[in-house]
């Protein structure tokens, strides 16, 4: 059995409820439980959305599902970072994270936008509510914000896996496996070359 199809086995297993739960606590947990240092939720919302086109699970609920979670993760971590914010900036894993200087540069030279612009960025996305709610920033300015980051976010996201998966299929049904496979392979390293320019721009800095 390829790799493709293995990863297609195990896609077949999350449909219906099960997969709304799995998707919508991964995007929940990541800004509500600062789960964003070890998964990112962008990751999640495309596998949600290449679920929908699989039709394992309804394109609509599960827009809804990782909009509303999205939302309800901030609130959580905003109301964390309120509470409990300085402990948890003097204890790991946030104790020194690099991320934590980029999230109080967001919320304290933007304010409201950053949050909305925080939601586009892996980690920092995971910071900005907690750093939020310790700087004191107006609830109701950082939910306005949290809101439309919420939703543009979660349906860009979710529609991107949904496109990717159909052109999965289309691709597969035309080229066969074997070339799909080798399609992927090459799509991932571009990923990955990305993540590394990224990351050499972002030590540069």
């Amino acid at each position: 059995m390829t790799a493709l199809a293995s990863v297609s086995s195990w896609l077949e297993h999350f449909h219906g409820p099960a997969a709304y739960l799995v998707v919508g606590s991964l995007v929940f947990a990541e800004t509500g439980l600062f789960v964003g240092f070890f998964f990112p939720g962008e990751t999640a919302a495309l596998v949600g959305g290449a679920l929908a086109s699989l039709h394992y699970v309804n394109l609509g609920v599960m827009l809804c599902v990782v909009v509303g979670l999205a939302i309800a993760g901030n609130a959580v971590g905003y109301h964390i970072g309120k509470l409990v914010g300085p402990w948890l900036l003097s204890h790991r894993p946030l104790r020194g994270h690099s991320g934590i200087r980029r999230a109080e540069a967001f919320v304290a030279q933007r304010g409201g936008p950053g949050v909305f612009l925080g939601r586009w960025v892996a980690v920092v996305r995971a910071l900005v509510p907690g750093i939020a709610g310790l700087s004191g920033m107006n609830y109701g300015t950082f939910m306005v914000f949290t809101v439309i980051g919420g939703v543009t976010w979660g349906v860009t996201y979710v529609m991107v896996g949904f496109a990717a998966g159909k052109t999965y299929g289309a691709v597969a049904s035309t080229v066969g496996l074997y070339s799909a496979a080798v399609l992927g392979a090459v799509i991932v390293a571009g990923l990955v070359w990305l993540a590394i320019r990224r990351h050499q721009r972002s030590a540069a800095n």
